[in-house]
C-alpha cells in the first residue's frame, strides 16, 4: 500500500513540473532562442517558468530521496542476527499489569462518600465532598 501511495505521490509532483516544463518549451520553440524571445518580451516569462518549475521540483526531490532513504522492513532478508538484549516486554506487562491491580485494590471504596446534606452538592463544577 505505501507503495503504491508514494507512487501516486510522485506523480502528483511531476504535474507541476511537467506543466511548467511544457509551457517553457513552447515559449521557448516559438521564439526560437532566448535572444529572440528577450526582443519579443518573453525573457521574463521564461525566467519566470524556470524559476517555478525548480521550486516544484524541491518537493519531488524530497520524496524521491525519502523514498529511497526508508529503512527496509525486518523481513526483507538482512543476515543481521535476533538482538538478545535480556528486555522479555511480556514480562514487563505482566508486572506493570500486577502492581496496577495491586494498587487499585486499597484505593477503591466500596461505598461512594455523601455529602453531609444527604442531596446532592450544591455549586458550579465540581461537587464539594
Amino acid at each position: 500500500m505505501r507503495t503504491v501511495k508514494s507512487a501516486f505521490g510522485v506523480m502528483g509532483v511531476l504535474v507541476p513540473i511537467f506543466y511548467c516544463g511544457s509551457l517553457l518549451y513552447y515559449f521557448l520553440d516559438l521564439s526560437g532562442s532566448m535572444q529572440d524571445a528577450e526582443k519579443d518580451g518573453l525573457g521574463p516569462t521564461l525566467i519566470g517558468l524556470g524559476a517555478v518549475s525548480l521550486l516544484f521540483s524541491i518537493p519531488f526531490i524530497m520524496k524521491v530521496v525519502r523514498i529511497l532513504s526508508r529503512p527496509r522492513s525486518p523481513g526483507s532478508g538482512g543476515d543481521a542476527p535476533p538482538r538478545d538484549d535480556g528486555f522479555d516486554a511480556d514480562a514487563a506487562i505482566a508486572r506493570y499489569m500486577a502492581r496496577r491491580s495491586a494498587e487499585a485494590a486499597p484505593n477503591s471504596p466500596a461505598v461512594p462518600p455523601r455529602t453531609e446534606g444527604g442531596g446532592p452538592a450544591r455549586g458550579f463544577g465540581r461537587k464539594i465532598r
